[in-house]
């Protein structure tokens, strides 16, 4: 029992991170209708940025608010040269142009970092455990990632829900030529949003970086888990990505844990080391093919979506 609530708080750690990049991504994808592929390029950003701090002067809060703003002016910096002649482009356009910023930005901290990664510690003052429940240690630095995580969902929310910003960018995703008739300037809007977006992916970065090889490309695998996360919750939905994130990272860490041992009740060791590590890996594009199989437009999305 132990191990099994323990594994659950990693899933849920898991999809607190998720749930960061996915929340930006949404955001931008809700209000500017832009599929942006470079979303993990700010997360890979972010964590370099907060890794290297973080050598240099020792301090993780400094690491990770450089690692944060970082990613968000980089972010910004990104849309105001390339990001924005793509709003009135169709999708494959947009896809193409942000596969090519993938590329630009691995090369990029190829040249800057060189090729060996980097390792990115836990304070020492979160390197200790904690009875979340008693009995049941808990690592003191990702039951902070699961705080960190929900405080900042939670002024999402305030700003989307209860700001007149938040009116702004509502009003942005319903009718841009509206409100921007209103005399909102929409330019600068969006590219706060877009820096928005660009400091939750930042934060997801410099959050993930101690259980990660800090690396070229090491955005694009959380990417791929994002988009799952995205299409599960419905597009365009904030409700959405936060459900399906949680389920995402819960589902993914148990069936990597547990479905080993379970098919250790029918084959040899090896062999069920074997396929339940593969079966484990398939299990969220199998909990998506089911949800879409039931819900194409995902669990929150709408039907035109």
């Amino acid at each position: 029992m132990q191990l099994f609530l323990e594994q659950v708080l990693n899933g849920l750690q898991f999809g607190v991170t998720l749930l960061l990049m996915a929340s930006g991504l949404t955001l931008v994808f809700g209000i500017m209708h832009l599929i942006n592929l470079a979303h993990g390029s700010l997360f890979m950003v972010g964590a370099y940025v907060a890794a290297t701090v973080l050598a240099g002067t020792g301090s993780f809060l400094l690491g990770l608010a450089a690692g944060v703003v970082a990613a968000a002016l980089v972010g910004m910096l990104m849309e105001l040269l390339i990001i924005r002649r793509l709003y009135r482009r169709d999708h494959l356009d947009q896809v193409l142009a942000t596969f090519g910023l993938i590329l630009f930005f691995n090369e990029a901290v190829r040249v800057i970092w060189g090729r060996q990664p980097l390792n990115m510690n836990t304070p020492e003052w979160l390197s200790g455990r904690v009875e979340v429940i008693p009995g049941i240690p808990y690592p003191e630095f990702r039951l902070a990632v699961i705080v960190v995580g929900v405080a900042v969902i939670a002024l999402l929310y305030w700003l989307i829900m209860r700001t007149r910003l938040g009116v702004w960018i509502r009003a942005g995703a319903s009718n841009r030529e509206m409100i921007g008739a209103l005399g909102v300037n929409i330019r600068l809007l969006y590219t706060l949003v877009f820096g928005f977006g660009a400091c939750l992916a930042g934060l997801a970065g410099v959050m993930a970086a101690p259980f990660l090889s800090v690396q070229s490309g090491m955005g694009e695998d959380i990417l791929i888990l994002t988009f799952v996360v995205i299409v599960i919750g419905g597009i365009g939905s904030i409700k959405g990505a936060v459900v399906g994130s949680l389920l995402i990272g819960v589902t993914d860490t148990l069936g990597r844990a547990y479905l080993p041992s379970i098919f250790e009740l029918w084959l040899s060791p090896s062999a069920a080391s074997t396929v339940g590590t593969a079966l484990a890996s398939m299990t969220i594009y199998l909990l998506m093919a089911a949800v879409l199989a039931v819900r194409p437009q995902g669990l929150f999305g709408s039907a035109h979506a």
